[in-house]
């Protein structure tokens, strides 16, 4: 089964067209941006390549569905502090969107997930065995990308990809007794995506020999954003669109993986909440057993409508704010004006 999406660039993902270059002086960039996402994707379209038949059909099912390429994104909107979208900027840019997609064929085997950017997921086309090998072959050749433009690179890619397996066993075992739930999933979030939308970020200034003192700045930015971005992303979890969301309504609860407004759910003391939080777990303990996951329709059609998923969306803007403030080293023109648009739009997507 080969998914029919195209690969995607900039314009109608997220807003970005109309809301992060939107201002005067960033909008000069979009056509930088754009033809730097299109060499991303010629070099995506090379590396994801292999000989071997059924390699080959796995390896390019997830990006052939399309994607919002946010991470080659940001990279080379950092780059233009240094010397622009050199070769190595392509380069790092094509194996931190490799690593993304290799993540995201092991999360939807962990999750359970049966649809991802609109099409069946891998495990469910080819099993979770081919699905979880296929991730690790896109880690592989991402590292091999990396490998070339040496040590700093090699660590870049390394340190990344050690966040990103911490932050999935964390996520898999869950807090311990004297963990406080939400500070834990937070830190889950920042492993699991903000550490790489941060080496986006940072991969920016480095390859393209731009200011060292902007390094620190990008990995506060990228990682505060990401959090923003994975806390709208459990609230768009709940919608009731999987049109637009390309996934089941609930995927990550069904699949007993709890999310920002599910733990919120949990530190309120009233009995209208801990009731609605026990008919989730009793659904979730029930699936697990091979109930129907349409069970937890209207409990999680209830959690939508909770003050406790408006809270998520309050704190997702509460991250996006400290992810302005970290920019405040670099100078003013039109990247900072456009990554501020960024950390923007990441906390007011449609949910």
């Amino acid at each position: 089964m080969t998914p029919t999406a195209p690969g995607s660039h900039i314009a109608g993902k997220l807003g970005l067209t109309d809301r992060i270059f939107a201002g005067a002086r960033s909008r000069s960039l979009l056509k930088t941006v754009e033809a730097g996402l299109k060499r991303v994707d010629s070099a995506l379209e090379r590396e994801l390549r292999v000989t071997d038949a059924l390699a080959d059909a796995t390896s390019r099912y997830l990006y052939d569905a399309g994607g919002k390429r946010v991470r080659p994104m940001l990279a080379l909107l950092t780059s233009q502090l240094g010397e622009g979208a050199t070769d190595q900027v392509i380069e790092a840019a094509t194996a931190l969107e490799m690593t993304h997609l290799g993540s995201l064929y092991h999360d939807d085997v962990m999750d359970a997930a049966d649809k991802r950017r609109g099409v069946p997921s891998a495990h469910a086309v080819w099993g979770n065995n081919v699905a979880i090998l296929t991730g690790d072959l896109l880690f592989s050749r991402a590292s091999q990308i990396m490998a070339r433009h040496g040590d700093r690179a090699i660590r870049l890619q390394a340190d990344t990809f050690e966040r990103l397996v911490l932050g999935q066993m964390h996520e898999t075992v869950g807090p311990s007794e004297t963990d406080d739930p939400v500070d834990f999933y937070l830190q889950v979030l920042s492993d699991k995506t903000g550490s790489l939308i941060a080496a986006a970020a940072q991969s920016g200034i480095i390859f393209s020999n731009g200011p060292r003192e902007f390094e620190a700045a990008m990995v506060t930015f990228g990682e505060k954003a990401g959090v923003a971005f994975q806390l709208l992303d459990d609230v768009i979890d709940l919608s009731a669109d999987p049109d637009e969301t390309g996934k089941v309504p609930g995927t990550d609860l069904r699949a007993g993986v709890p999310t920002m407004p599910y733990l919120v759910l949990g530190q309120r003391t009233d009995a209208a909440a801990a009731d609605l939080r026990a008919r989730i777990d009793d659904g979730v303990a029930r699936i697990a057993e091979g109930a129907d996951p349409a069970l937890l329709d209207e409990p999680l059609a209830e959690l939508r409508e909770h003050e406790a998923t408006e809270a998520t969306l309050d704190l997702a803007h509460a991250w996006s704010s400290e992810a302005i403030d970290a920019l405040a080293p670099l100078p003013d023109g039109a990247v900072r004006e456009a990554l501020t648009r960024f950390a923007q739009a990441v906390a007011d997507r449609s949910s």
